[in-house]
């Protein structure tokens, strides 16, 4: 017997008009969800949405409210950044990256949700051969459908399939076509939480300048790959990145997760100093502008929505600053996340469950914010709708272009009375199937 009854759940689906489970996008399924809790009073497992679970960054809070008291709400931000946060974002890459990107090339962004459109439509104008973007998948669902809205042809791969040299021979018989524009993925992977290394980041970086391709690298989770220890600023180990082996890259590196600064919309595109001075005849044509870095702010940023919230950018500079200076140890907040996943791994693990993506090549996978979820030999769409049954939700992983059977979990919205409640219903899906 299931917690709640099939029919409400099957009924809630339909209302919605979702016709198949299995592509019901993470924002459908939280829908759902949500309907099923005000309608039979039962408290959800919420393992669909990637939403911090933590406070906000107290350094951020503080320093953007007395921005808004100093009377910046009445005055539209520089559209390419304030000053302080094209400064500090600097010296955050620098801190945490080791890499060296002038402030001028670090903008800020409504969240990287705007900063990857943005990459995407102005990689997609650079060349009219080019006109397909490549995802390294498993990845975030929605960024595909930026390229379907953009109306750019998408291609993808799962990396699993091909780690370490064996990645080279994949990506060649992508570029070697001539069609690619850009290359996007994220290290931590959403969902898997495999991380690129650095033989394979100089691959895709070595590529990249072969054959004239863009790297977007969704840095969302950085540092958040808690085997290494990636805390202390300006000190080895820093967060691998492509931006050591290419110079046509440019960085999201968001205040969502790292920061749980999620509800203020707020991100740095980061872009190569190289490519940020580069001139391409396609944007002078079109825009009259032919810098890249400068078309990405005065033409796409500014169309989009003129900048980013005053006080937001603020708030980042501050974050970013005292991360910098070694007085916010944001690594050590986000790592609860860490000990969540690995908590609810071992429920999963006692019940019937697997880890679906378990490896990061020849390693385990690491425990982090997201994790891959899987039962017998159930396609991750049957499983999604029978754990409904059970209260518990997710997401299909084959939304993420990930080619193995089962769901993306996240640990984010976690709390401790969730452990008994999901091993309760865990192993009560357990003796039902």
């Amino acid at each position: 017997m299931s917690i709640i009854a099939p029919e409400i759940i099957d009924s809630i689906v339909k209302e919605f008009e979702i016709d198949d489970i299995r592509s019901a996008s993470i924002r459908q399924i939280g829908a759902v969800v949500r309907a099923a809790e005000a309608r039979t009073g039962t408290e959800f497992i919420h393992f669909e949405m990637g939403v911090p679970g933590l406070p906000p960054s107290a350094v951020g809070v503080k320093a953007e409210c007395e921005a808004l008291q100093r009377g910046v709400a009445s005055v539209y931000p520089i559209i390419d950044g304030i000053p302080e946060v094209k400064e500090q974002a600097s010296r955050f890459m620098k801190a945490f990256v080791n890499t060296d990107i002038a402030p001028q090339g670090c903008i800020p962004t409504v969240g990287s949700m705007q900063a990857s459109f943005a990459s995407l439509m102005l990689a997609s104008q650079l060349d009219p051969a080019r006109d397909t973007v490549l995802y390294i998948d498993p990845g975030f669902p929605v960024q595909k459908m930026q390229a379907q809205v953009i109306g750019v042809k998408i291609a993808s791969f799962d990396i699993a399939g091909y780690r370490g040299k064996a990645l080279e021979g994949q990506l060649e018989t992508f570029l070697a076509k001539g069609n690619i524009c850009a290359i996007l993925y994220s290290s931590p992977n959403n969902p898997t939480w495999m991380c690129l290394n650095d033989e394979e980041l100089e691959i895709i970086g070595r590529l990249a300048t072969k054959h004239d391709v863009l790297v977007i690298e969704d840095m969302a989770y950085m540092t958040m790959d808690f085997r290494r220890d990636m805390s202390r600023p300006f000190e080895p180990p820093y967060q691998s990145s492509v931006s050591h082996y290419t110079d046509n890259y440019i960085i999201l590196m968001s205040a969502s997760k790292i920061f749980s600064y999620a509800g203020q919309r707020i991100a740095m595109a980061c872009i190569g100093d190289k490519l940020y001075e580069r001139h391409y005849s396609a944007l002078k044509e079109r825009y009259s502008i032919a810098r890249f870095g400068a078309a990405f702010a005065y033409v796409f940023l500014y169309s989009f929505s003129s900048g980013v919230s005053h006080s937001a950018q603020c708030a980042m500079a501050a974050m970013l600053k005292a991360a910098c200076d070694g007085e916010y140890d944001f690594v050590g907040d986000i790592r609860e996340y860490a000990l969540r996943t690995a908590r609810i791994k071992e429920i999963l693990l006692q019940n019937g469950f697997h880890i679906v993506y378990d490896k990061d090549d020849e390693e385990p996978v690491s425990d982090g914010f997201f994790f891959t979820v899987g039962y017998k030999e159930m396609d991750g769409g049957e499983l999604l709708k029978e754990l409904l049954y059970y209260g518990v939700s997710g997401i299909d992983l084959a939304t993420t272009g990930g080619t193995r059977k089962g769901i993306r979990a996240c640990s984010s919205n976690i709390k401790p009375h969730h452990y008994a409640m999901l091993e309760e219903r865990l192993r009560l899906f357990n003796e039902n199937h």
